[in-house]
């Protein structure tokens, strides 16, 4: 397996780029993700995965080490190919898909095109553990504004409130401040609902 390339950028684009290493090009397919991180300067380096068909060898690239590692643990899944995995990887950050991996959210999932309910479902499934052994303690967790917003669902609930309505309003107010304490997430909700 190619470990990773070193070399000469020669062509930039949003699905791929070419890379010449000691006179050799190679077309290398990355993931929007990929594409906003590679510096427009002439030297670059890929960690790079091989897939080897009877019918072809493609080339994937990642300026991160951890995105490749999300990009194996996808195509593991049954019903997940390349092409599935790097429109999740351009679809959401890795961070994103890894968070969503390890909290169980399904509809984060299934938000990427080509992705249906029960996809989504078996990706959780086959890879919440091993995400959370895989990226290790540091990289991937359900960070405190996840468990901020589980407990204010809870209250929420506690309250009355559907709590498919009340998730979709404290996700807004999440996303928008990420900061929140539980408190707060519920006194906006509130106004809200």
């Amino acid at each position: 397996m190619i470990h990773h390339l070193k070399g000469q950028l020669i062509e930039k684009n949003p699905t791929y780029v070419v890379i010449e290493c000691n006179g050799i090009g190679y077309t290398v397919n990355i993931s929007l993700h990929t594409f906003s991180l590679i510096p427009d300067s002439e030297a670059i380096s890929l960690y790079t995965y091989l897939q080897v068909k009877e019918d072809s060898h493609t080339l994937y690239g990642f300026v991160e080490k951890s995105e490749r590692e999300i990009f194996k643990l996808l195509i593991s899944v049954s019903g997940v190919g390349t092409s599935t995995a790097r429109v999740m990887l351009s679809s959401l950050q890795p961070g994103e898909v890894t968070e969503a991996i390890a909290s169980g959210d399904v509809p984060t999932i299934q938000s990427v095109k080509g992705i249906g309910a029960k996809t989504a479902q078996r990706v959780i499934l086959d890879l919440k553990d091993k995400v959370l052994k895989v990226m290790g303690e540091e990289e991937v967790f359900v960070s405190q504004n996840n468990t901020n917003k589980e407990e204010a669902l809870s209250a929420l609930e506690i309250l009355g409130y559907n709590r498919r309505q009340a998730g979709k309003v404290v996700d807004k107010i999440v996303k928008t401040e990420p900061e929140s304490t539980v408190e707060s997430i519920i006194k906006l909700a509130l106004k809200k609902l």
